[in-house]
């Protein structure tokens, strides 16, 4: 077919299109030079979320909870939101190289670990959570959709509780989009620790994955080369002492999608300190928050990772209720490029809440971006409890946590810079009342903790919301907290924008599209 052909199916198929497809550079037919016109950000019309599998416990529970708040400018009659059971393609974890198809016998999932297709926490409407408790042991992964006047800012917490034997203790999660590229530093192959990172691939067509382990020294050697499949809408976890023979304390984990997309989660079980989720940290970036580390945690590890060809030389600050300071001891940290870098800070906050602020050491040259997680205690001896906070993108607009309870909730933000002007809405309960919103000021390089809003007459679970109105960067987190036979059981879930909203670049006709070049 030669080149004239080819213009004229172009040019045919660009008046076909001429009405209906946005130009996204350029002006009018009339002006195709001049500049093009502002942009506006819209409300997203769909959303994709995916919850990694509670337990295997029989002695677990899980609470489920779903919201998404009222928005401006959004349809108020359109849309769903729900979840659905992924299919289970666990038949050996220690398996890592394995084809990825599935135990046809696997009774993890419902429906014989085949998946099901019943939607669980369908919304009725925005701005009023809905909640719903299950048995953890059996309970699958779930693949959720939102659309129309549900997508902006939808936001599922799995909350689950495991009363007794190994991983005793509340393990959070907010359910993660999906992506191809996750950071998960703080992870470990030790023997006294079992991590299990959860793959969920939520499209119609099997993703590749690959996973690679960063210790003190550089790359763990793999015990495989091959990537791992995971089937189409199905859940796998891989335990990561099965990837290595190399022991590792603290460690980092790269989760690369060579071709789909997934979600990502690490469930790290300590025998001795109880377990949670360690969702990813926020991208590789020179300056890090780690907001909300609670005011009476007896020791903090925090472990970090220069993913680029050069060391990142750091300061680390700690922002309390009034300033920042530097911990003693530890004014700064040097990491290697590829390695794990790891260090005790013990009771950092001393009383006082605080978050961790991560910024270049000065010097010449371009600074070196990492990615940075915390490993946080609460208790002594047999009743301690862990928690991780990652490293936390600020929020732009907003941003929410579900399953706030009556008791046992504290809300931190952090504002590393200038000061900052935000407004925190607690929505309707999951069995009525009202929502009440409230604003604060949090100080720069300062913590606020405060125990958010409740709604008025409120029942049941609710949603809090965060909205930075003015001033500088602000990063937040909720912990929640429930004491149990003297053991502090705790979980902390940042709180990164919701990208509740998109830019979407004026439309406009574009006739060059016709040229013949």
């Amino acid at each position: 077919m030669n080149r004239t052909t080819l213009s004229l199916i172009g040019a045919a198929t660009a008046l076909a299109a001429i009405s209906g497809v946005a130009a996204l550079t350029g002006g009018s037919s009339d002006d195709a030079g001049s500049a093009g016109k502002a942009a506006t950000r819209l409300p997203v019309q769909r959303s994709t979320l995916l919850c990694p599998t509670p337990s295997t416990s029989d002695v677990s529970s899980t609470t489920y909870t779903a919201y998404t708040p009222k928005r401006d400018g959004v349809d108020a009659k359109d849309g769903t939101a729900e979840l659905l059971p992924a299919q289970n393609a666990a038949d050996d974890v220690t398996d890592p190289g394995g084809d990825g198809k599935g135990d046809k016998n696997d009774k993890s999932g419902k429906d014989g670990g085949k998946g099901g297709d019943k939607p669980v926490l369908p919304l009725k409407e925005p701005g009023k959570p809905v909640t719903t408790d299950v048995s953890s042991a059996g309970a699958p992964a779930l693949i959720g959709t939102a659309d129309g006047r549900f997508a902006p800012g939808w936001t599922v917490q799995q909350t689950t509780t495991i009363d007794a034997g190994s991983g005793r203790g509340i393990l959070g999660t907010a359910c993660t989009a999906p992506d191809t590229d996750f950071w998960f530093p703080g992870v470990s192959t030790d023997r006294g620790r079992q991590d299990f990172v959860h793959l969920t691939n939520p499209d119609d067509a099997a993703a590749e994955v690959d996973l690679k382990l960063y210790g003190p020294s550089g790359r763990l050697k793999s015990a495989t080369d091959e990537s791992i499949t995971v089937p189409p809408r199905s859940t796998l976890p891989v335990l990561l002492s099965t990837l290595t023979d190399q022991r590792a304390e603290s460690a980092s984990l790269r989760v690369t999608a060579r071709s789909g997309r997934i979600g990502a989660e690490v469930q790290a079980v300590d025998q001795k300190a109880g377990s949670d989720w360690l969702p990813p940290s926020a991208v590789p970036s020179s300056s890090v928050a780690i907001p909300g580390i609670p005011k009476d945690a007896t020791s903090a590890r925090l472990v970090v990772f220069a993913p680029g060809s050069d060391d990142a030389d750091l300061k680390v600050r700690l922002a309390g209720p009034n300033n920042s300071i530097t911990p003693a001891g530890h004014e700064s940290l040097h990491v290697k490029s590829g390695m794990t870098a790891a260090i005790d800070l013990g009771d950092v906050t001393k009383g006082e809440p605080g978050s961790l602020l991560l910024t270049p050491e000065g010097g010449e040259g371009p600074a070196t971006p990492v990615v940075a997680a915390l490993q946080v205690t609460r208790g002594k001896g047999g009743d301690q409890e862990t928690a991780f906070i990652p490293a936390t993108a600020a929020i732009e607009r907003s941003a929410t946590a579900a399953d706030n309870r009556t008791k046992g909730s504290t809300l931190s933000l952090v504002a590393p810079r200038a000061a900052a002007k935000v407004r925190i809405t607690a929505s309707a309960g999951a069995g009525g009342g009202s929502p009440v919103s409230k604003t604060y000021e949090v100080k720069g390089g300062t913590t606020k903790a405060l125990a958010p809003p409740r709604p008025a007459s409120g029942k049941g679970p609710y949603a809090v919301t965060v909205e930075r109105l003015s001033g500088g960067p602000v990063h937040a987190s909720r912990m929640l907290e429930l004491t149990q036979d003297g053991v502090p059981m705790f979980t902390i879930q940042s709180l990164p924008d919701d990208r509740g909203t998109v830019v979407v670049p004026e439309a406009g006709q574009n006739m060059s599209l016709l040229n013949d070049d």
